[in-house]
């Protein structure tokens, strides 16, 4: 269950093919490359336990670095190539990250992150431009054997809360020694639903910094498949790659789907899908008439999955049960799920509250033991914050987030901080920023604005705030829409009826919005 085991029985197999280059990484050079990485790593310094950042797109050297990492025993963060110099400066130092691996593509914001960074170890990869060291150069220079002290690394990735800062994702024994190939309970679940063996061909059309894609490219190398990743998602050339490729199976977002059924239906039919045998999705509802459409067009052969980094618990529905339970999520499967009212107590069948998993892995905040005692009720039971209910059968339907947090195209996006940056500006008085309904993305980022007192709403305030956020965020975080309000609904405590505001949105409200 690990790449070496691979590059020995089968080194000129395919590990891994970048999809439009057809650049291909076989087992015996993803051993060899990341051997030499983690020989690299031992020569900066850097022990088991300790943590690296990653900031890069989708690039050839990416599993290679996180391999070298694994098998290493370090920590890794994966950081989104999408990010400001701030937010990338925060998560590497949050983490305690001793080096930063950049790429070329992403060289303007980590030239700006280098001096932010005294005494991180820097590296660039693909190019490299000073103060980062050439990471490929330096590496070929390592031995291409295994270090002596090897031991099982793994991922820290953050996911943002609903106040502040994201926060680190430390699950219940990482870090604990372990071998390299001891056994990953992502790619046994991938045998176990989706049949995955060496012989899948696994497309990746996600960026892999997200958790389900590191996840489960990372399961289909230690099963001895190949990975074929796209360097950036397009309709049409996902479907060409299906094709030529001879993709067996592949995780998408609800936003993937609906950019494949809007290609006109003659483009749909040109591309042979016929080799698909188990797909599947997360990460955001997927509409009930979109997943129609596309088990109309694949088959029965889409699974869907219900989990979040914390590695807390796990639903999963197949095709057939869907079709008998349109708009779930499944069933729980690593753990029970419990619906609980806000004291804690458990509810009866079809009574929305907050889903919990029983008994499922612990997971704590990385410095932040307030939001993970947030994250448990009285029971010691889990949330990741959603609400929703379960039918008679047990199966989940989700109806809202707890913490509002908005989901577009399959990115987590979460309000406060951009709520604290656009209270800062000297023209608003309070801010609200909402998930709004987007037909291709799932949600849209609106910002509902109150202004300053003796400033009027207008389309030339709205494009100032645009401004300055795009100036302060990531284009991911920057509200698509700013809306006004003459005064935000908040109670005499201060407390804001975010919910309101939302509802307005989504037709469940009244309130006056222009």
């Amino acid at each position: 269950m690990h790449p070496s085991v691979h590059a020995r029985a089968t080194p000129d197999k395919a590990a891994y093919i970048m999809a439009a280059s057809g650049e291909t990484v076989t087992y015996g050079q993803l051993a060899a490359r990341s051997n030499q990485g983690a020989h690299l790593l031992r020569s900066l310094g850097i022990q088991a336990g300790d943590a690296i950042s990653i900031f890069m797109d989708n690039n050839p050297r990416y599993y290679e670095v996180l391999w070298a990492a694994q098998r290493s025993g370090i920590r890794f963060t994966c950081i989104s190539s999408k990010l400001t110099a701030g937010e990338v400066e925060y998560i590497v130092s949050d983490s305690g990250s001793k080096v930063l691996i950049a790429s070329a593509a992403v060289a303007d914001v980590a030239l700006i992150v280098a001096p932010l960074i005294p005494g991180v170890k820097l590296f660039m990869t693909c190019g490299a431009q000073a103060p980062y060291a050439d990471f490929e150069a330096t590496r070929a220079a390592m031995p291409a054997t295994s270090i002596p002290d090897e031991s099982a690394g793994s991922a820290m990735l953050y996911s943002s809360g609903t106040t502040g800062r994201p926060k680190g994702v430390k699950r219940a024994g990482d870090g604990a020694p372990q071998p390299i190939d001891a056994p990953s309970p992502l790619a046994m679940l991938s045998q176990m639903l989706f049949g995955m063996n060496g012989d899948t061909v696994y497309l990746s059309p996600a960026p892999l910094y997200h958790a389900a894609p590191l996840g489960w490219s990372m399961g289909v190398h230690q099963l001895g498949g190949t990975v074929v990743m796209m360097e950036r998602f397009d309709a049409e050339q996902a479907l060409s790659d299906i094709e030529k490729y001879r993709v067996t199976s592949a995780q998408w977002v609800p936003t993937h789907f609906v950019r494949m059924l809007k290609l006109p239906e003659e483009t749909r039919k040109r591309y042979d899908v016929s080799s698909l045998k188990s797909v599947f999705h997360a990460a955001a509802p997927c509409p009930v008439p979109v997943k129609e459409q596309m088990i109309a067009w694949w088959g029965p052969i889409i699974g869907e999955y219900y989990a979040g980094t914390e590695g807390n618990g796990l639903c999963y529905i197949s095709s057939q049960e869907w079709l008998q339970k349109k708009g779930s999520v499944g069933k729980g499967l690593t753990a029970p799920v419990r619906i609980c009212d806000d004291e804690g107590n458990p509810l009866p069948p079809r009574a929305e509250g907050i889903v919990y998993f029983e008994g499922g892995g612990e997971f704590e905040y990385h410095n932040a033991p307030g939001k993970t005692a947030e994250s448990r009720n009285r029971h010691g039971w889990t949330t990741l914050g959603d609400v929703g209910w379960l039918d008679e059968g047990g199966y989940l339907f989700l109806t809202d987030r707890k913490s509002f947090m908005i989901i577009s195209g399959g990115v987590n996006i979460y309000p406060q901080e951009i709520e604290n940056l656009l209270i800062g500006h000297p023209k608003v008085a309070d801010v609200a920023v909402v998930g709004a309904p987007h037909e291709e993305m799932g949600e849209q980022v609106v910002a509902v604005v109150q202004p300053a007192e003796g400033v009027e709403p207008s389309d030339e305030l709205a494009a100032e705030l645009s401004a300055f956020a795009r100036a302060n965020l990531s284009h991911v975080k920057t509200p698509r829409r700013i809306d006004f309000m003459s005064e935000l609904p908040r109670h005499a405590t201060g407390k804001l009826y975010k919910r309101l505001i939302r509802d307005a949105y989504w037709g469940k409200a009244n309130t006056t919005i222009v």
